[in-house]
């Protein structure tokens, strides 16, 4: 037994010796060379650079809390003895942020991070806490940018994400549990990820380097420290890191970055149509041999696409050069892209390979004042719900001063369904309202769901 366990640990330490031997000698697995006389491989140097650029931030956020409307009967809670309880309560949470720009003190966050909060507040590396403004959001591709005073900040250098490669080595620098900056390290496992239903706009990377909750926003480097992604996201059955996480690519975020510090919010265009994956039996049925893409399944009237002189059935394969496999690729070139902008669209018709360019145009949500479909919803503005909104109308504009507010019916409320119908649009909505009469609607308002019935 003795000499088995020693013929094992010789047979381990023989391994050691020789992938030492092939590292020193330039072959083998890769690793760093070194002497008896040279310090161990380590990310330490790299990481001194980095960390500075990684800040904690903790954000507070004022939430309406539903009540029973007997506990705001005043001879109730007497009766009872039952405190009277403010209906708005504080909520706080924690994230990561990356500086970018040290000269304006811009920082990069995901929008989850800091979305609704009254206050943003950054601690840096060095321990200083610092107030920080928002500057601009897009929901869609959560991504944000907040501002801190600049003064002896520290920035990343940012690389170009196009020339990531499956295998090569990162580090996750963030602010997971709450516990302080924490660096994980690992592989890029993926490129290119969508379809995950995560965000609106999807193109991640993903890797397994640990990625927790807290460490949104924070940044994903190469081993020369250069940002290559925000950590946004993971894939967690079990509700740990079981080592699938994902970071949004450095130049998809720096392109929104742009696009925030100059007007705020991300002003997408529209290209005006719906695609859908080609499938082995649409391939057959139009003919095609080996050909990816996304296939034209509607056109809207009048819109960039319809001038441009695209059809029905028409197959997408190229977008301003780079190469279209599925609908989500599409989408995610488009929505990068500004109203007025030009796309070059390379597609099939039929056999015949053809091009055509496209001005995106601007996007128009329907909108109705609430009284058009109920006397109770007077002083509302109405509209259909955004790609990454739960299904529905929201309540775009409320009057303080209406039936509706003193019900407690809020903007950015979502209707989802009407006296137990559900709800997906303005058209449905109306439909349902036609008859008039008592209304009761359901509302989605962040995490919280409720009825509200008006008389």
């Amino acid at each position: 037994m003795i000499t088995h366990k020693l013929t094992k640990t010789l047979f381990y330490i023989n391994i050691f010796i020789t992938l030492l031997l092939l590292s020193s000698t330039g072959y083998g697995i890769g690793l760093p060379s070194f002497t008896e006389n040279q310090a161990m491989p380590s990310l330490a140097p790299m990481l001194e650079r980095s960390m500075p650029a990684v800040v904690n931030i903790s954000t507070t956020t004022t939430i309406d809390v539903s009540q029973n409307p007997l506990m705001q009967d005043p001879f109730f809670r007497h009766f009872f003895g039952v405190p009277r309880q403010s209906p708005r309560q504080q909520k706080n949470s924690l994230g990561s942020g990356v500086i970018i720009d040290s000269d304006q003190g811009y920082v990069l966050t995901n929008n989850h991070v800091i979305d609704k909060a009254d206050k943003i507040m950054v601690t840096l590396n060095d321990g200083r806490h610092l107030n920080a403004e928002l500057v601009g959001k897009d929901p869609e591709a959560d991504v944000a940018i907040i501002r801190v005073p600049a003064d002896h900040l520290t920035e990343l250098p940012i690389a170009d994400s196009s020339k990531l490669r499956v295998g090569d080595f990162v580090v996750a620098i963030g602010n997971p549990f709450g516990l302080g900056q924490t660096v994980t390290s690992g592989i890029i496992s993926a490129l290119g990820r969508s379809g995950l239903g995560i965000e609106g706009y999807e193109d991640f990377i993903q890797t397994d380097a640990s990625i927790n909750p807290g460490n949104s926003g924070g940044a994903l480097v190469n081993l020369k420290g250069e940002f290559i992604g925000m950590n946004t996201a993971i894939l967690a059955p079990s509700g740990g890191n079981v080592g699938i996480g994902f970071a949004i690519p450095s130049n998809m975020v720096m392109t929104i970055k742009e696009s925030l510090v100059k007007h705020g919010e991300v002003r997408r265009g529209l290209l005006g149509v719906t695609t859908q994956d080609l499938t082995p039996e649409l391939v057959k049925a139009f003919n095609l041999k080996d050909v990816q893409g996304a296939a034209i399944s509607r056109i809207e009237n009048n819109s960039p696409a319809e001038k441009a002189g695209l059809a029905l059935g028409d197959i997408i394969v190229s977008a301003n050069g780079k190469s279209i496999k599925n609908s989500y690729d599409l989408r995610n070139i488009i929505g990068l892209l500004q109203i007025g902008d030009s796309v070059d669209l390379e597609y099939y018709r039929g056999d015949e390979k053809r091009e055509a360019t496209a001005i995106i145009g601007k996007q128009v949500r329907p909108q109705q004042a609430g009284d058009k479909s109920h006397a109770r919803l007077r002083g509302t503005v109405l509209t259909n719900t955004q790609r990454d909104q739960v299904e529905g109308v929201v309540i775009e504009k409320i009057d303080t001063g209406s039936y509706a507010w003193k019900t407690g019916l809020r903007p950015g409320d979502v209707i989802v369904s009407a006296n137990q119908y559900r709800i997906h649009n303005l058209d449905e909505l109306k439909q349902v309202l036609q008859s008039g009469g008592e209304l009761v609607i359901n509302i989605q308002r962040g995490e919280e769901a409720f009825f509200v019935m008006l008389n």
